[in-house]
C-alpha cells in the first residue's frame, strides 16, 4: 500500500513536522457539529509481528484526536499538552483499514479541558478514549 487513499472528504491534516510524520499521514474531515474527524489509513509502518495495527499507533490516533480537538477549538489556537490519556481496545485494525475518530470536548476549563471519543473502522467502534488536556492561551504565564 503506497499511499492513504482517504475517503472523499478527507483533506491531509499538515501537522506539524516531527513525531507525527511517522505516525501518519492523519486527515482531516469537518463534521456538521463538532469537532473535525481524524482519520488514518493502516499502512505497512503502522503494523505489529501479529499483522495488526499496533496498540501504539491507536494510542497515538486518540491522542492526536483528542488534542487537536482542543486545539482547533479556539482562536488563537492555544498551546495543548497530553495530562492524562485513556485509551480502551475493543478490536484490531489491520492492514489497509481506514480508521475514523470522532471527539468532543466534554468540558473546556480555563486550564484544562476534558476530551471523549471513539476509533471506527467501518463503523464499528475499535476503541474509545478519554483525555484530560492541559491548555495555554496566547499572553498567558507560563
Amino acid at each position: 500500500m503506497s499511499d492513504a487513499n482517504p475517503p472523499e472528504g478527507f483533506e491531509p491534516a499538515n501537522f506539524s513536522p516531527g513525531f507525527l510524520d511517522h505516525g501518519g499521514p492523519y486527515f482531516l474531515h469537518a463534521r456538521a457539529e463538532g469537532p473535525r474527524t481524524v482519520g488514518l489509513r493502516i499502512m505497512p509502518h503502522h503494523i505489529n509481528y501479529q499483522d495488526a495495527a499496533h496498540g501504539g499507533v491507536l494510542t497515538t490516533l486518540a491522542d492526536v484526536a483528542l488534542s487537536h480537538a482542543v486545539f482547533d477549538s479556539e482562536q488563537p489556537h492555544p498551546g495543548v499538552a497530553t495530562i492524562s490519556l485513556t485509551t480502551n481496545f475493543l478490536a484490531g485494525a489491520k492492514l489497509g483499514d481506514w480508521l475514523e475518530c470522532e471527539v468532543s470536548i466534554d468540558r473546556m476549563g480555563g486550564r484544562v479541558a476534558y476530551t471523549s471519543g471513539h476509533i471506527t473502522r467501518d463503523g464499528a467502534p475499535i476503541a474509545t478514549m478519554s483525555g484530560v488536556f492541559a491548555v495555554k492561551r496566547k499572553g498567558e504565564p507560563k
